[in-house]
């Protein structure tokens, strides 16, 4: 892979496009994302702790932009060292802070409600549905039917900057091939990954899930092309090598659920001061300052923004340790797994699975979102339900069918069929805030 045709340019269904003198593209795509509803959402979506009203707790739309700054760090430091080894040109730092920054944006931007946990719902519903037969879900593909069971945010995400949000189904936002190539972290979709040896998705990091869905899959193959991503056929289907950039928009990533999720459970009461501490600083090492005069929370901040600062060095070092094999696509770790901060991490998550993904309020919470969205899935499925019955007819619709899509202002445009009808179901479900999941289930249930 080349860094010039790595950093495209050209917009995805807009190739005549040329930037301003005074924004790059690369800007005017984050801008885009920022300036987007789907983005504007994400302030009330859950990133650990669902409707938790402590308001110094994360969402999801705080967590984005944190990991946008570590990311453009991370990015600018990698950019530096590639301009010494001659790999880019001068002033070429600059863009890819700004792609990394950018794809860091939009990495959250496809999540459902209720975080994880509301990807497991939104996935247990339509596998209970396929099972059952009958209906739209008996009438999809058997093909694609793992594009819901296995219902993924990274694919909804791409759906969303690509295809629904700004020029919809005419290349979406609109945003660079580069920003598309890094925020890519599965190149695959769901039929395709399905069909390759065990062993093929075991050793290669790309195809831990799956990140595209077929309806896409043309635009990604658009976006690979321009970026140059080495391209993996099989019998009747392909996926792509990593765009390098993705290994950094996820470390940054990596880097800030695991050590803000630390602060957050300090904040939340769900771990106790010293075990925070103790994380932090054997990641961090003991601030060389006096902080005898600081609070415990202050201390456990100071403790994070060293951590963050370790990390970022520590990923940096990783990167370009791993340089041969990131830029041959054959790279096939995280760059928190390849680098000297691993042991430290790898605590970190032992602790977060032990103790915070399990706590009593946080659980009760999801079981409480687990029914929510399944309220919303059964009460809404109707309404596609009686589009097919109408020849796909949005303005034949009538009696309750009518009133659901009136009451939820739904789109149904370019439905026509069952794999449409189950994506628009699915984009208006996972594009839901938690607490509108709420309101809506409770108007839908009557309670």
């Amino acid at each position: 892979m080349q860094w010039s045709d790595l950093l495209c340019a050209e917009r995805l269904s807009d190739p005549k496009y040329a930037e301003g003198r005074n924004r790059s593209i690369f800007v005017q795509d984050h801008d885009r994302i920022v300036f987007s509803a789907p983005f504007r959402r994400l302030a009330n979506k859950t990133q650990v702790h669902p409707l938790y009203e402590n308001d110094h707790i994360h969402h999801r739309l705080i967590h984005s932009v944190e990991v946008g700054s570590v990311g453009r760090s991370l990015a600018m430091h990698i950019g530096h060292w590639l301009i010494e080894q001659g790999e880019i040109g001068p002033h070429e730092d600059h863009s890819l802070a700004n792609v990394v920054q950018a794809a860091c944006a939009a990495h959250d931007i496809g999540n459902p409600p209720f975080g994880h946990s509301g990807e497991a719902s939104i996935g247990d519903w339509f596998a209970e549905r396929f099972d059952a037969g009958g209906g739209l879900c008996g009438a999809l593909d058997s093909g694609l039917r793992d594009e819901f069971a296995a219902f993924e945010g990274n694919a909804q995400g791409f759906r969303i900057i690509t295809r629904l949000e700004m020029y919809r189904s005419a290349g979406g936002m609109r945003l660079s091939k580069a920003v598309l190539g890094a925020f890519m972290k599965y190149p695959a979709t769901a039929a395709t990954r399905a069909a390759l040896p065990a062993e093929t998705r075991k050793t290669y990091v790309g195809l831990k899930k799956f990140g595209v869905f077929a309806a896409e899959e043309a635009l990604f193959a658009e976006v690979a092309q321009g970026c140059g991503l080495p391209e993996e056929e099989i019998a009747g289907g392909r996926w792509w090598r990593r765009h390098p950039l993705v290994f950094v928009v996820e470390a940054a990533d990596d880097i800030c659920y695991n050590i803000v999720d630390l602060e957050d459970a300090y904040t939340s009461g769900d771990l106790p001061y010293d075990v925070v501490r103790d994380l932090l600083e054997d990641l961090a090492g003991r601030p060389n300052r006096d902080t005898a005069g600081l609070t415990r929370t202050e201390h456990i901040a100071l403790l994070r923004s060293l951590a963050i600062g370790r990390a970022i060095d520590a990923c940096v070092a990783a990167f370009c340790g791993n340089y041969p094999a990131i830029m041959a696509g054959s790279f096939s770790d995280s760059l928190i797994g390849a680098s000297t901060c691993a042991g430290s991490f790898a605590r970190i998550e032992d602790m977060a699975h032990e103790r915070i993904f399990t706590s009593r309020r946080k659980t009760e919470l999801e079981i409480s979102g687990r029914q929510v969205i399944r309220n919303v899935l059964d009460g809404v499925l109707p309404v596609y339900e009686a589009l097919a019955a109408a020849g796909w007819e949005a303005e034949a619709l009538k009696g309750h069918p009518a009133q659901i899509a009136r009451a939820l202002s739904l789109d149904l445009r370019d439905i026509d069929g069952p794999e449409p009808a189950l994506h628009a179901l699915a984009d208006f479900v996972s594009g839901m805030t938690d607490r509108y999941a709420l309101s809506v289930s409770r108007m839908l249930s009557g309670t």
